[in-house]
C-alpha cells in the first residue's frame, strides 16, 4: 500500500473528538511521514514527510492492533471498500465507524453501506478464505442468511454447478458481476425434477464457484431490485466480487480437513495470491488455487441390494460399492483449479487501463441410482410388507440375438428367431450397476477497459467482455438396452457451451444545480450477445436399438420357413425397453445446434442530495432484444437523514429477465424415478414440434417489481443496525411444465417422440407462474473492547416467505407449489463474534435454520429447525505464518431423518428408503454430512 503525494499533514477520524489528546508516535520507516496514534479507536493523524510512504505487510503485522485501524482509516481517504461488512465481521476489523465505500446500487463515489439508498452487505476477504470450506457458494451461504444453495445428490448435472438462491428467486434473477462486469452464466441449465433443485427449477444462472475465493478482495451483495442500473437478472438483487489488486506480497493458504464423524470427506486445497508492481505505474495480482475434495456417504444400502445379496452370496462382492450403499447419497467427489490475473496500468493522473481473466477446471463424479436385477418385498416400519422396485428392464427382457435369414420372406428382417441364441445384461452386470455420471465445467472470462475523467469533469469507463462456460458430460458402468448384446458400458454427451460477448460504456458527470450537493448524471451503453451449444452426442447415447421395441420372434416349422411366435416359452419375456444410455440422453443430431440472443441497452441515472438530509435517485433502462423485443424498466430510491444517528430509505422499481439461448432451445433426456419405477423424462425446445405438439409458445421476458423500505441506526460508536423490509412480485416466471404422458399413438403422431418412447414424460419450458416474495432483513454490528480483546459482534436475520400467486396446472403441482414456498427455511439467523488478543484470534458463529419443507419427495413431512456452531482458533507464529484450526457444524448436526408416511416407506432392514436415502436428499439447508474438522496454514512473504 503506497501513499504518494505533497506535504501530509491530516488527521482521519469520522469524529473530531477522538483525536484530542497526546498522541504516540509510530514510525513506519525511513523517509516516511510519520503516523501518529493517539491510542483511541478510529484516530490516526499523518504529519511530515513529502516522499512515498509504503506500509510493508510485515509492519502490518507487527502492529496488528494499531494498523487495522490505519487500513480502515485509508479506505476512507483512499476509496477502495476495506471490509467493514455489515453482515459479518474480521480479525482485523477494529470498533471504528469509517465508511465501507459501495460500488453497488450508485453511480455516486460517496456512498457507503451507511448511507446507501438500497441495503448492501459487505463481505470481507477473510470471512471467505477464514471458513473450512473455500467454496465460494458454501462461504457466502454462511455468512448471508437470505443466500441459500442446497447440496444437491444425485441431480444430473446439477450437481456439478449448484444453483444458488437471493430470497428465494432463482440465481438467474440475480445478476453477478466481477469488478463491476457482468458475470456469465454456466453452460448449465437446470432441468432436474426435485425437490432439492425447486427454487432454481427451469434457471439458468452463473457458477460462481469458478471463482477462487483467496482472489477475493470483498463482496458487495446489494439485496434490492437494480434491474434499470444493470440490465436484465437483477431481481433479486447483485452480486459484485471485487477483485484483489495489492501490488505487492506473496500469499499462501494450505487447508485440509475432512468428516468428524466418519472416515471420508477429506478436503485439500493448496491456494496463493501475488502481487507486483508494473513499471511504478500499476500492478498485476495472480491468484491460484487447486482443490481435491473426496466426496461423502451418508445413505443407507437399498433393500433389495440386501435381498439380492441374501439370495446369491456368492454374487455380493458384484454389488456396487459392496459392502458400502449400493448408491452414493452425499458429496460427490470433486477436484480442478481456478485463477484471477487482474492488472492495472496508469496512463497518466486521470487514466487508468484494466484487465483481468478468471480460468477455471473441475471435475466431479457422481453417484446415480443403483439398477438392480431383483425385485422382491420388504417390511416397512410400520411392519407392513410391500413391494420393493421392480428390476431395471434390461434384466428383464430376454434378448434373443439370432436375426431372420436375409430375404426370407416368412421372417421378415427386423425380426429373431426364438432359439438358445440369447443375451443377458447379468453377464456384465451380474449384480445390477450404478451407473457414474462425469460432469467437467470449465470457464474462461476476459475483459479489458479504459476509464478516466475529463478536465470537464466528466468520468468514463469503456470495457469489453468475453466469456466461454462448458460442461462436458460422460458417463460410465451404464448401457443401452435397446442395443442389446451390442451396447456400449460408456458412453460421451459433448459439451454444452455458453458464451457472452459485452461491450460496456458507462458515463458519470456531476453537475451544480443548486441543491444540497451536486446533481450525479449517469448514462451509458450496453451491446450483449449470448450463445448457447447443445452438442451432439454419441450415437449409443441417444438412439433406440433394435430392442426398442417388442421383439417380433419367429419359430423355424421347415427348412427355410418360419412362424411368429404367438405364445412365449416359460421363462421367457418379450418387452420393449428404453432407448438411449441408462440415465442420461445424449442430443441427436437433431436437436443440437448453436442459437443466439442479441440485445442492446441504454440507461439514465440521476442521484442527488435534495436537501441536507434527503438524498434521491432516479434511473431508467431500455433494452431492445432480437429474439422477443423490448423492454423499459425504472426505479426511485431516496435516503432520509431523519437525525445524525438514523436514516430511513426506500426504493421502487421495476425488472425483468429475459430468456436465455439455452432455455429456450435446450433437448434433455434424463430417467427419473417415479412412484419406485424408472421413467424417461425429456425436456425439449419450445420451438421444437414435440413442444408445439403439447402446447408450447414462445417464451417472453419475466416481469417484476419491487419494493424496499428500511432505517439505518448508529445510535453510539461501534455499533450499527439496519432493519429492511421487500416485496418482490415477478410475473410470467419461467418455468418448467409438468409431464404429459407419451401414449403409442403419441409417436405415431409426432416420430421425434421415438427418442423417449411410450410411457415417458414429455416437459418443456413456459411463463408458467407468478410468485410474490415477501421479507425482512436485520443485521447489526457492535465492536468493541472486551476482557481486553478486540471484539466484532454481528446478527444477521433473514425472513423469507415465498408464495405462488398464479398458476396453471399444466405446469406446476400442488406438491411443487408447497415446496417452492417451503424449501428453504422461512427464518435465518447468524450470530457471530470475532475476538482478537494480540496473536490469537477466535471466530465463533451459531446459524439457525428454521423448518422447512420438500412436498415433491417427502409428502407430509416438515423438517425441524436446526442451530450449527462454527468455531476457528488462529494463532500468529511470526510475522509470516498464522496456524488455523477450527470446525464447521461443531456439534455434528444432521437434518431430522425421512420418516415413515403414507406416502414413504422405510425399511428397518436396511434403515432407509427403497433408494437408499436416509436424510432428505438436497441436505437441508446446511447440508448432511455432519461435522467437518480443518486445519490451515497461512503464510505471507
Amino acid at each position: 500500500m503506497t501513499l504518494r503525494g505533497e506535504e501530509t499533514n491530516f488527521c482521519v477520524s469520522r469524529d473530531a473528538r477522538l483525536c484530542k489528546g497526546g498522541a504516540t508516535q509510530h514510525e513506519v520507516g525511513q523517509d516516511t511521514p510519520t503516523i501518529k496514534y493517539n491510542g483511541l479507536p478510529g484516530c490516526f493523524c499523518f504529519s511530515g514527510g513529502t516522499h512515498n510512504m509504503r506500509l510493508t505487510k510485515n509492519w502490518l503485522h507487527k502492529n496488528l492492533m494499531m494498523t487495522s485501524g490505519l487500513v480502515s482509516a485509508l479506505a476512507f481517504i483512499s476509496g477502495p471498500a476495506f471490509a467493514q461488512a455489515t453482515s459479518g465481521t474480521n480479525a482485523e476489523t477494529q470498533p471504528s465507524e469509517v465508511e465501507t465505500v459501495v460500488v453497488l446500487g450508485t453511480r455516486r463515489t460517496d456512498r457507503s453501506v451507511a448511507n446507501s439508498a438500497s441495503p448492501v452487505d459487505v463481505i470481507s476477504a477473510s470471512e471467505i478464505t477464514s471458513q473450512s470450506n473455500a467454496n465460494v457458494i458454501d462461504a457466502v451461504k454462511n455468512v448471508v442468511p437470505s443466500f441459500f444453495a442446497s447440496q444437491n445428490t444425485i441431480a444430473d448435472a446439477g450437481t456439478f454447478v449448484r444453483s444458488p438462491n437471493l430470497r428465494g428467486l432463482p440465481g438467474d434473477q440475480v445478476l453477478v458481476m466481477m469488478n463491476g462486469k457482468r458475470f456469465n452464466r454456466s453452460a448449465l441449465v437446470q432441468t432436474f425434477v426435485g425437490g432439492d433443485t425447486a427454487l432454481s427449477f427451469g434457471s439458468h444462472g452463473p457458477d460462481i464457484s469458478s471463482i477462487p475465493s483467496i482472489a477475493i478482495k470483498n463482496l458487495q451483495i446489494l439485496r434490492d431490485g437494480a434491474t434499470s442500473q444493470y440490465g436484465s437478472d437483477a431481481i433479486a438483487g447483485v452480486m459484485n466480487f471485487g477483485l484483489r489488486d495489492n501490488d505487492s506480497g506473496l500469499e499462501i493458504i494450505a487447508r485440509y480437513g475432512k468428516s468428524m464423524d466418519a472416515d471420508d470427506g477429506e478436503s485439500g486445497q493448496l491456494a496463493l495470491n501475488w502481487g507486483v508492481g508494473l513499471f511504478d505505474k500499476g500492478f498485476v495480482n495472480i491468484s491460484a488455487e487447486y482443490f481435491d475434495d473426496q466426496g461423502t456417504s451418508r445413505g443407507a444400502r437399498r433393500p433389495a441390494a440386501i435381498l439380492f445379496e441374501q439370495q446369491n452370496p456368492s454374487l455380493a462382492n458384484k454389488l456396487p460399492n459392496y459392502p458400502g450403499p449400493d448408491q452414493i447419497w452425499g458429496s460427490s467427489p470433486t477436484f480442478g483449479w481456478k485463477t484471477v490475473i487482474n492488472t492495472g496500468y496508469q496512463l497518466s493522473d486521470k487514466v487508468d487501463l484494466y484487465a483481468f481473466l478468471n480460468a477455471s477446471s473441475s471435475e466431479g463424479d457422481q453417484s446415480f441410482n443403483f439398477r438392480q436385477t431383483n425385485t422382491g418385498t420388504a417390511v416397512n416400519a410400520n411392519g407392513v410388507t410391500v413391494n420393493l422396485p421392480a428390476a431395471n428392464a434390461a434384466f428383464r427382457n430376454t434378448f434373443f440375438t439370432t436375426p431372420c435369414p436375409a430375404n426370407n420372406a416368412t421372417c421378415p428382417a427386423g425380426g429373431f428367431i426364438l432359439d438358445n441364441n440369447r443375451f443377458d445384461f447379468r453377464s456384465i452386470y451380474p449384480a445390477g450397476f450404478t451407473p457414474r455420471f462425469v460432469g467437467v465445467t470449465e470457464s474462461l472470462t476476459g475483459v479489458a477497459g479504459i476509464k478516466g475523467e475529463a478536465t470537464s469533469g466528466l468520468t468514463y469507463d469503456v470495457s469489453a467482455t468475453l466469456s466461454e462456460n462448458t460442461l462436458n458430460l460422460s458417463m460410465y458402468n451404464s448401457l443401452n438396452a435397446s442395443f442389446g448384446p451390442q451396447s456400449k458400458t460408456s458412453f460421451e454427451y459433448g459439451s454444452f457451451k455458453q458464451k457472452l460477448e459485452n461491450i460496456n460504456v458507462d458515463l458519470t458527470y456531476p453537475m451544480d444545480v443548486g441543491l444540497a450537493g451536486p446533481l450525479t448524471l449517469a448514462g451509458g451503453f450496453e451491446w450483449r450477445k449470448e450463445s448457447y451449444t447443445v452438442p451432439t452426442g454419441e450415437l449409443q447415447s441417444y438412439a433406440a436399438g433394435p430392442y426398442a421395441t417388442v421383439q417380433r420372434l419367429f419359430t423355424q416349422t421347415a427348412p427355410g420357413v418360419f412362424a411368429p411366435v404367438t405364445t412365449l416359452p416359460a421363462g421367457v419375456t418379450n418387452i420393449a425397453v428404453p432407448p438411449a444410455s441408462s440415465g442420461y440422453a445424449g442430443a441427436p443430431p437433431s436437436s443440437a445446434g448453436t442459437w443466439d440472443q442479441s440485445n442492446y441497452a441504454i440507461y439514465v441515472d440521476l442521484e442527488a442530495d435534495l436537501t441536507e438530509r434527503l438524498s434521491g435517485g432516479i434511473a431508467a433502462r431500455f433494452e431492445d432484444y432480437d429474439t422477443f423485443g423490448t423492454a423499459t424498466v425504472g426505479k426511485i430510491s431516496a435516503l432520509y437523514k431523519a437525525t445524525d444517528t438514523l436514516s430511513l430509505r426506500g426504493s421502487v422499481g421495476t425488472g425483468f429477465q429475459a430468456p436465455s439461448p439455452g432455455q429456450s432451445n435446450l433437448q434433455n433426456v434424463t430417467t427419473n424415478f417415479v412412484a419406485g419405477s424408472q421413467v424417461q423424462e425429456g425436456i425439449f425446445p419450445v420451438a421444437s414440434g414435440v413442444a408445439r405438439y403439447y402446447g408450447a409458445v414462445p417464451l417472453k421476458p419475466a416481469e417484476a417489481t419491487n419494493y424496499g423500505i428500511g432505517f439505518i441506526l448508529r445510535p453510539f460508536a461501534g455499533t450499527s443496525l439496519t432493519i429492511d423490509a421487500y416485496q418482490i412480485d415477478v410475473q410470467n416466471r419461467i418455468f418448467i411444465t409438468r409431464p404429459f404422458l407419451v401414449t403409442a399413438a403419441d409417436v405415431l403422431a409426432q416420430p421425434t417422440l421415438s427418442l423417449v418412447g411410450a410411457g415417458a414424460n414429455i416437459r418443456y419450458f413456459t411463463n408458467g407462474l407468478d410468485t410474490s416474495t415477501k421479507g425482512i432483513d436485520i443485521v447489526g454490528t457492535h465492536a468493541t473492547n472486551l476482557f481486553g480483546a478486540r471484539v466484532n459482534f454481528t446478527l444477521a436475520y433473514n425472513r423469507n416467505e415465498n408464495e405462488v400467486t398464479k398458476s396453471r396446472s399444466t405446469v406446476i403441482s400442488n406438491a411443487q407449489i408447497i415446496t417452492i414456498e417451503n424449501v428453504a427455511p422461512k427464518d435465518r439467523l447468524n450470530l457471530s463474534s470475532n475476538w482478537s488478543w494480540g496473536s490469537w484470534t477466535v471466530n465463533a458463529r451459531a446459524n439457525y435454520f428454521g423448518k422447512w419443507r420438500n412436498e415433491q419427495d417427502y409428502p407430509g413431512q416438515i423438517f425441524g429447525a436446526k442451530t450449527t456452531i462454527d468455531l476457528d482458533i488462529s494463532y500468529e507464529i511470526n510475522d509470516n505464518y498464522t496456524v488455523t484450526i477450527g470446525a464447521q457444524n461443531l456439534l455434528s448436526e444432521y437434518p431430522d431423518r425421512i420418516a415413515q408416511s403414507s406416502a414413504i416407506n422405510v425399511f428397518p432392514i436396511s434403515g432407509g428408503l427403497a433408494d437408499g436415502q436416509v436424510y432428505p436428499r438436497s441436505g437441508g439447508p446446511f447440508g448432511m454430512n455432519g461435522g467437518f474438522g480443518f486445519v490451515s496454514l497461512k503464510a505471507t512473504f
